[in-house]
């Protein structure tokens, strides 16, 4: 599974872990990723999406059917 958000399309950060010594090494900032099944009444069939957490906390706010509208609006398959 890919660490991409298919509604924000939060994707990995990239940086370095800085050690006592300050020397650097290559690390790698992933998003909190869930993979989550919504009913989507509209189409009148179940969709399994990949969300970050906060894209969970986005879909409770505006509703599956707004939130599949804007993954569509983005170019997203659903």
């Amino acid at each position: 599974m890919s660490a991409h958000c298919q509604l924000t399309g939060a994707k990995p950060g990239f940086g370095h872990h800085i050690s006592h010594s300050h020397r650097r090494t290559p690390r790698r900032f992933d998003p909190n990723i869930q993979r989550k099944r919504y009913w989507l009444a509209g189409e009148g069939r179940h969709v399994r999406l990949t969300l970050s957490a906060r894209a969970v906390k986005t879909v409770d706010v505006i509703g599956i059917e707004a939130a599949v509208a804007r993954i569509r609006a983005r170019g997203g398959k659903v």
